[in-house]
């Protein structure tokens, strides 16, 4: 028979954190990895418009951005109350469409530029006569794939 003794004197040795540093900088670079920035700061107010016929965008990196609508209260004192066009994080005016379309259409890869989409972010009380101008602009840069983009409509 054998003779079982208790090792009362024993203690439970300590927790290793050799590997703590790894763990921590493991999940760093993940969400690093994973974060996506904001690229536009919003100058104009956007609250868009309900639809109920919706379809995502397949490919985001060929989508270029127009945002229409009132200046921010921020702004309001330079540029006023009426409704402005934001190209990426600068006002701009309706003449300035055509040079950003084509700066961007030369941004892409020879490949992509066919499929560029244009996406008009505009607030929904914006009036129409901005947004005409805008599309003709679109229309003499021959960037005729536009999106508008607008909110699911709640039930």
């Amino acid at each position: 028979m054998s003779k079982f003794r208790k090792n009362d004197g024993k203690e439970l040795p300590p927790i290793s954190t050799a590997s703590l540093p790894d763990i921590v900088f493991m999940l760093l670079f993940f969400f690093m990895v994973s974060t996506t920035m904001r690229e536009v700061t919003y100058k104009v107010r956007m609250h868009l418009p309900a639809a109920t016929e919706l379809d995502k965008l397949e490919k985001k990196s060929l989508v270029s951005y127009i945002y229409i609508g009132e200046p921010l209260p921020m702004y309001q004192k330079t540029f006023g109350k009426a409704p402005r066009i934001q190209l990426d994080d600068v006002f701009a005016d309706v003449g300035d469409v055509q040079d950003f379309i084509i700066a961007e259409r030369n941004a892409r890869d020879e490949n992509e530029q066919p499929m560029m989409i244009t996406s008009l972010k505009i607030d929904e009380n914006t009036k129409m006569g901005i947004v005409n101008d805008v599309k003709q602009e679109l229309r003499k840069s021959a960037a005729l794939n536009i999106n508008y983009s607008a909110r699911k409509k709640a039930d």
